[in-house]
């Protein structure tokens, strides 16, 4: 495994790799990696000949009220876990090199944000669409990997390279989930012992509303309903949104058809978790 810092050094080591048939596959991370990104790693690794880990905290996706220098960084860690995986090469630049200046161009979302958690982050998936139009052309992999708990990420990033016909087809990747069904994530520690076992209910009033759909239920707002009083008994959180969109557009709908998200969030006091299902009716 190489620990590449320099966009120049990566691509002259990936293209004699290219020129010989090879397949690559490309994880882009923001590092501190958790069993999520170990889930794209494991699938990377099942499907291509090389296997390409970028660690990259991209500050053009931080708001003016996140604090990009309190994200977590555990480097030595990221290093252990992309050998676990039998990461090929590990493509870990800094700020200047990413951004040796002021960007002229950047990329502008124009639909798909305005919805779930893109309401209160303005700007921050034209900076997750920037950063990866780099990265895409920096690697020229043949697949990504992107997990669908981050599900508005993954639909914004089809959107992408399906706009700006970038040749590399994007792999949805299962959320991954402890055993009581709860979406894993960095978060969850944070949960205090109640809010932990509140927390299985996120999955829980998914699964209800999976029954009800499976059952003929198609009208949004009975399903959104349903959930709500369900997560109003099941735990002393506050649910942020529980949203029913079409998927990936991600447009309003007024019955049930064709792909389809819900989406949810719900805020303890110490953490605020995310959960969804993507189902086709």
């Amino acid at each position: 495994m190489k620990i590449i810092t320099r966009i120049e050094d990566l691509q002259n080591e990936l293209a004699p790799l290219r020129n010989e048939g090879k397949q690559i596959g490309f994880v882009p991370t923001m590092g501190y990696l958790h069993e999520g990104h170990e889930k794209l790693l494991s699938e990377a690794r099942r499907n291509n000949d090389v296997i390409v880990l970028s660690i990259f905290v991209n500050p053009l996706q931080f708001g003016a009220n996140e604090d990009l220098d309190k994200y977590p960084r555990d480097m030595d860690r990221d290093e252990q876990v992309a050998k676990n995986h039998d990461v090929d090469f590990i493509f870990f630049p800094t700020v200047q090199e990413m951004y040796p200046e002021e960007p002229s161009v950047t990329v502008k979302v124009m639909k798909r944000t305005n919805v779930l958690c893109g309401t209160s982050r303005p700007g921050h998936f034209d900076g997750v669409a920037t950063v990866l139009t780099k990265l895409f052309n920096i690697v020229h992999p043949d697949r990504a990997y992107f997990g669908l708990k981050d599900a508005q990420q993954v639909a914004v990033v089809e959107g992408l390279v399906s706009d700006l016909n970038i040749p590399v087809e994007i792999v949805r990747v299962e959320i991954v989930r402890e055993e009581d069904g709860l979406a894993k994530s960095s978060r969850n520690v944070y949960l205090l012992e109640e809010e932990r076992q509140e927390a299985k209910e996120l999955n829980a009033s998914l699964q209800l509303a999976k029954t009800s759909i499976q059952d003929g239920e198609r009208n949004p707002e009975i399903i959104r309903k349903l959930m709500t009083e369900y997560l109003t008994k099941a735990t002393n959180g506050k649910i942020d949104y529980i949203e029913i969109y079409s998927y990936p557009s991600l447009e309003p709908i007024k019955e049930l058809q064709g792909q389809c998200i819900i989406a949810l969030a719900v805020a303890f006091k110490s953490a605020r978790l995310i959960d969804n299902i993507i189902f086709t009716i």
